[in-house]
This record gives C-alpha cells, structure tokens and sequence, in this order.
C-alpha cells in the first residue's frame, strides 16, 4: 500500500508507531547532516526527519518542492513542538524514501500566503488547489452541500435531476445555445434555471424537490457572477408564502448550524421592498448597519415615527435643496467628532465620478445641545435640530446630507451608507444578519421598449388580493410618461428574496398555475398567443391538468459559500472558476474548433472583423 496513515493524522498517541506517507514536499531545511521535510496531502502537513545515514541516498535522489514522496518510518516525539500544527508534537523518523514523482519549480509559492498573482494561480490552477487556503474553501463548500441536502431530505424533498440540453426562451440574461448535429440548423440551449421543469414536477405530483444544480447565464461578470454557477433549487406544492419563508428559514439555520456552529435563534427581520430601497438604498441591505435613510422630499408610509417633512429643508433659499428631486439624509452614530479634514474627505468621496454627487452637507448634532452645519447660514439652529431629529440623530451623531436626482442620489446615499459601515466596523464577517425582502413589484416598465417586463420571470404570481387587477385591466400605456400611474404599476409580486449580510443568497415566489392568468402575464409582457404557444405551450398545457398550486426559491450556492467562508469572490469557493472575460486560461477556453466539426454541424463562420 502507498500510505497507512495520512499527513494530518498521526499524534503523540503514534509514537513508536511503523508507518507510511505519501504526499507532496512543502518544504526542505538542512542542518548539517540531518535533513527535515515537511510532507503535505489534503489532511494536513507532517515533519519528516532523515538523518545522516540517508546522506547518500538524498544526494543520489535529491528531494525538490512538490515533489511526490513516499516514506517508511517510525512515529518519533519532536523535541521542538510545534504548536501551530496538529501533527505538532511528532515527526517521522524516515528509514527508507521513494520518489514517486519528481516535479518542475512552481511558478508560485504553494502556501497560504503565496507570491502568485490571479492570473498566474488560475493558468496553474492545478497547483492553486493544492494550497491550503483554497483547499480550505471547497472543504466548506462539500460541508454547505452536505448540511442542504441533509435538511431537505429530513423535510421529505427528492433530490430530481432535470436536463441540461433545453429549448432557448431568452427573456432576462442571455442563453447560452448549443448546436445541435441531428437537428441542422437548430439549437439547444443550456438552461438559466430549472424552473419551468420543477414547475411541472409540480403538476407531476413530486409535491417537495430539490436540486444542486448548474445554471447558466451569457452576462457580463463580476466577482459575485460566473458563466456557470450553482443554485440549491427548490419547489413545494400546497403552500403560501408564509409556509416557503418557514421551510427555508430553516434551511439556512442548519447550514449555519452544521458548518459554522452558528445556533441562529433570532427571529428573521422581514422588509418591505419599497422599505428596503428608501431606508437602505437597495433591495438587499445589510441590517449590520443600522443608520437608515430618510428622504427628506419624499415622506411616506415606510417612515414610520418619524417627523419629517420637505418643510425642513425647503423655503431657506439654499437651492441645492429647493432645487433636488431628492434630498436624503442618515444619521451616524457617535460622529459629531470628526474632523473638517474627515468631513472633507466624505465629500471628496462621495463626489467621485461612481458615485456621482456634487456635494455633501453635514450637521453635527454635539453633546452639549448645540447643532453646527455646513449650511447653518441658511438654516436656524432650530430648523437643524428638527433635521437631526426627523433623521433620529442623538447628541454626539453626524447627520449626512446628499441632493440631486432621484435614482443617483439613492444610490449614492446606499453606497454611502454601505461605506460608513465599513469604516465603522460594523460589517464584521463573522457576524451573519438574515433579512426577507417581500412585496416586489410584478412589473417594471422599459421605457426605451415601451412595455411591461416581469421585476423576476414570468412565472410570479401577483398578490392573491391583485389578481382581479391582472385579470381585469389591459396593459398597454398611451403615453409612456404616464406608467407611474397604470394599476399594473401597483400590482406587488408574491415574491420574496432572502438576504444575508447585504446579499442576495436566495429569491423564489408563489407561481401562476392557472392558464388563464398565466396567458394574462405573457400578453402583459407583449407575447401574442402564437409566442405563448411556441415558447412555452409545454407548460400551459400542463396547467389544463390539474396543476396545484405552488411556489419555490432557488439560492445561490457559490454566493452563500462565499459569505460563509469570509471571501468577496465567489471564485475562491469553485475548483476551476472562469476569469472577468468568461475565460478558463487553464484550458484556454473558449476556443476555436475545427473545420470537420463546423461542416458536421453545418455552421458556416463569417467573423467581423
């Protein structure tokens, strides 16, 4: 046999003890005549001691890093411990070696800190995945796999596999298509979801399943984004909205407490979508934060206690705010004592070209009652207190101020909010804050196409109360400018997102399962009943059968491994991830193929140039 043990597994208890190991040579130190080696595989790191008597042995077969070693020894106790390693208190007194397998100089250091660039450890990502940091990684996402799967088998789920060779229906982010060779001419394209499949698995009767499945998308990316990635896809019949938000609030409880030792027992925050984009900025905040927006223009129902009104800041005859669309205010804790150098730095920062304001107006609420602004020459020490107050400042805080167009300046106050956090603190990685963002709109109108496209697919069923709307009022708008006041405008989807940490990890809705309001949103999303039919006649037909209602969620498997594990990249938690480009500069791919196969597949290139 190559091993006996492994290199993480021997201790103290071993000592005395014949063994064997095979691995890899991390590193090579010599003193005088003796030689040490650490060896390393997937379990850990073992000390090999070869004294002089292998002298002769080492120079006729000299050892190199990550060289592939067998050794025979005995189990000995190191006289220097080495606390930082389980294998710490023994080493490995080597009577006889084998080199398995010699190797070239790494082009990079194999270790957690290691001297490799992005580009250079992904062409070499072989040898990446041998580091410990990165092994560490997929070690997470194997444990994150088996706790989901876990929890939904107890839960009664079947695990369904559905076919990745599909028919293109591009409505969101573009397909990726497949020639197909027995069928000239036609393609397959490789699926964004499962989700018209696990609807009719609905219909089929399999009332709970679940997949681990890889989904595919032809979008630009980013570090949360990739070509291919993983989605725990999920479907139930018979339920409500409230029954879906049950079920997998505990599934994310047990991933926590499987994998991290977390025992979540707090209840779940919920938020309203409008809620969520006017106190936070987004439709995913972070809840670490805290420190909420408040439009100063714009007051409504999702401020609830608070005083404001655009009689604060209006009629002082400063006109950056008489004259904004929007003017948005937060309140930081604790940060009445920053300098002018720091106050000034926020203004440069939020004056940059991607965040796009052209100022930032301060008041500091101080602990001894007083209010001092950036514009108290235009406002009374009154009507600042009423700003801080309305803001929910307390003494010794630092309100913000921000003014402009509407959507730049509440991305601009989201991004500042996210930035304070950061600086604050406050978003600690080893903190996890779950949220469900609930209450969507159904429809968002494309001005530049002038029609209605569906906020998620065009699956979602409206709120069981704005059914009737969907059914009884047509969709088309006369004059774009007008949307705003269409009722398909205040149709909510029965949809929900979960959000960790001011992520996304997961999003799902209560679907349509009846033809006649299924055909309502195609036409209401500009399908005529010829589209319908030819894109997806397969599922209204399965609707005439006795379809049960039923709804799901699908989470982003790499994004949720990705917070767990404490990275921004979702790459760093998949074994051979594609760079920005969509490329695999292992494989070089994607490549060219050949002549035989185009003419096979009767394609005829014409590249422009």
């Amino acid at each position: 046999m190559f091993r006996t043990h492994t290199c993480g597994e021997l201790r103290a208890g071993h000592v005395g003890k014949n063994t064997t190991l095979a691995g890899w040579v991390q590193t090579i130190r010599k003193f005088g005549s003796i030689t040490f080696v650490d060896l390393r595989d997937r379990y850990g790191i073992t000390q090999l001691l070869f004294n002089e008597s292998l002298n002769p042995e080492l120079e006729k077969n000299p050892l190199g890093r990550e060289f592939v070693l067998q050794v025979n020894g005995t189990v000995s106790e190191r006289s220097n411990k080495n606390t930082q390693l389980p294998t710490g208190d023994i080493e490995i007194l080597v009577s006889s070696f084998t080199i398995l397998n010699a190797a070239a100089t790494p082009p990079f250091t194999i270790q957690d800190d290691t001297d490799g660039g992005d580009d250079l450890r992904m062409r070499y990502r072989y040898l990446d995945l041998r580091r410990p940091a990165v092994r560490n990684n997929l070690e997470l996402r194997d444990a994150v796999n088996r706790a989901a799967r876990n929890y939904l088998h107890q839960e009664g789920f079947l695990d369904i596999e559905t076919p990745f060779l599909i028919k293109s229906t591009p409505e969101g982010a573009r397909d990726f298509v497949v020639p197909s060779r027995m069928n000239p001419g036609q393609f397959y394209a490789l699926p964004q979801s499962p989700q018209t499949f696990k609807q009719l698995l609905m219909v089929s009767g399999y009332d709970r399943y679940y997949q681990i499945v890889k989904c595919f998308r032809d979008e630009d990316l980013r570090a949360d984004r990739q070509p291919e990635f993983t989605q725990i896809d999920c479907e139930m019949s018979f339920v409500e909205q409230e029954d879906i938000l049950q079920m997998f609030e505990g599934l994310i409880k047990s991933i926590f407490k499987e994998v991290k030792g977390i025992d979540y027992t707090e209840t779940v925050q919920r938020m309203s979508w409008e809620e969520a984009m006017w106190t936070c900025g987004n439709d995913k905040p972070d809840i670490r934060i805290g420190m909420k927006l408040l439009n100063l223009k714009k007051p409504d129902s999702v401020y609830r206690d608070r005083n404001a009104s655009p009689e604060l800041i209006c009629g002082a005859d400063f006109k950056v705010f008489d004259e904004a669309e929007t003017v948005i205010a937060l309140a930081v804790p604790g940060a009445a004592e920053y300098t002018r150098k720091q106050t000034d730095e926020l203004t440069e920062w939020v004056k940059r070209p991607q965040i796009g304001m052209k100022g930032l107006v301060y008041i500091k609420c101080q602990s001894d009652g007083h209010f001092k602004s950036s514009v108290d020459k235009f406002y009374s020490e009154e009507r600042l207190q009423a700003i801080a107050q309305a803001c929910g400042a307390q003494p010794g805080d630092l309100v913000l101020i921000v003014a402009g167009a509407e959507e730049r300046t509440r991305k601009a106050a989201s991004e500042l909010r996210l930035e304070l956090g950061e600086r604050m603190g406050l978003r600690k990685k080893d903190e996890f804050k779950l949220l469900w963002v609930l209450d969507f709109p159904l429809f968002e109108y494309d001005e530049e196409g002038n029609r209605w496209v569906a906020r998620h697919h065009p699956f979602t069923a409206p709120k069981p109360t704005q059914i009737t709307t969907m059914i009884e009022k047509e969709p088309a708008i006369s004059d774009a400018s007008k949307y705003l006041d269409h009722p398909y405008a205040q149709i909510k989807a029965n949809a929900y997102d979960m959000v960790l940490n001011g992520n996304e990890i997961g999003g799902g809705s209560i679907r349509i399962y009846q033809r006649a309001l299924q055909e309502k949103m195609f036409a209401a999303l500009g399908m005529d009943k010829e589209e319908q039919q030819h894109k997806f006649g397969f599922l209204l037909g399965a609707f005439e059968y006795g379809a049960p209602p039923h709804g799901g969620i699908a989470f982003g498997f790499d994004r949720l491994c990705s917070i767990l594990g404490g990275s921004e990249s979702i790459r760093d938690f998949i074994a051979f991830p594609k760079n920005n480009a969509g490329r695999d500069v292992m494989l070089d791919a994607p490549s060219s193929i050949d002549d035989k196969q185009l003419d096979e597949l009767q394609i005829r290139l014409d590249l422009k140039k």
